[in-house]
């Protein structure tokens, strides 16, 4: 026998493992404010406009790492759930919050300092739950951990089959019976029933790219899904039903992206939010949005 094979650790590979779901993009929701928009994204959060694309009034793009929120003007619109990001640093988001808060008061902004993590509400009700890096969000010290949305008593197990048989991605349920889906190596998307009364659906998005296509297109345009050919790199849809027999289990709307999209693994512009021009030191402008391994 080989010694040296012999000595070689048991790894389990399927850790590794993406799905394929190979990059989350971004979260969008309009609002109606883009000054406020920035007072809230940029100023409380700390987070990063970015300088390249889309810098006009009308639109606003947000980087979270690798990640990003799109704010394009309009309606106010509201995920139903939570998105969570990891900061660097929750303390001096904390001293952002009281900094910038009461400039955005009589909007719907509020925050909940629930110790371990921090939730805040933007002005028009959206909830982020900021998390400091820990070991259950792997290297990430800046980005988009998960998009928890809330669906109906009975519709996990049916969203996780969905996205394993018609998506093609990872899949499966957690233990406290969300069913939780990989988007990309460090984000995920999860679906927790509730027996609220939820809103109706108001057209927000998600934006995922995919290694395999072609494929989960040819499955949604068989069940006649495709809401939208927007050109040759993206397609769109909205409806979760279940594989087997058709019922609608949820709706948010998919921007689905190929690996061949020009933005695909874009490199986003990440500052240092605790550079200032009265607090300033030289090499400190920009934050790495990973761990260094220890």
């Amino acid at each position: 026998m080989d010694q040296t094979r012999a000595h070689v650790p048991a790894f389990d590979r399927t850790t590794q493992d993406v799905g394929n779901i190979v990059e989350f993009g971004h979260v969008n929701t309009r609002v109606p404010d883009q000054q406020l928009a920035t007072l809230f994204y940029v100023s409380a959060l700390g987070l990063t406009r970015d300088p390249y694309l889309m810098t006009s009034t009308d639109n606003m793009w947000i980087n979270v790492g690798t990640s990003q929120f799109h704010l394009p003007t309009g309606p106010a619109q509201v995920t139903r759930g939570v998105v969570g990001l990891v900061l660097p640093d929750l303390q001096a988001l904390r001293h952002r919050l009281k900094r910038y808060g009461q400039k955005l008061r009589g909007t719907q902004f509020d925050v909940a300092d629930l110790g371990e993590s921090v939730e805040v509400t933007c002005p028009w009700g959206n909830r982020i739950r900021c998390h400091a890096p820990a070991p259950q969000f792997g290297p990430v010290a800046l980005g988009i951990a998960y998009v928890a949305l809330d669906v109906p008593r009975g519709t996990a197990a049916g969203i996780v089959r969905f996205y394993r048989e018609v998506v093609g991605g990872l899949a499966v349920l957690d233990p406290d019976g969300a069913a939780r889906i990989t988007a990309g190596a460090d984000t995920a998307l999860l679906y927790r029933e509730t027996d609220a009364v939820l809103p109706e659906f108001d057209g927000h998005h998600i934006q995922i790219s995919l290694a395999d296509f072609s494929g989960p297109h040819r499955r949604l345009m068989a069940r006649g899904m495709v809401t939208e050919e927007s050109d040759e790199h993206q397609y769109r849809f909205q409806a979760i039903v279940d594989p087997d027999s058709g019922d609608m289990l949820t709706e948010i709307e998919h921007e689905v992206r190929s690996m061949r999209h020009p933005l695909f693994a874009r490199v986003l512009v990440n500052r240092n939010p605790e550079a200032t021009n009265m607090r300033y030191a030289a090499g400190h402008d920009a934050v790495r949005w990973s761990v260094f391994p220890s």
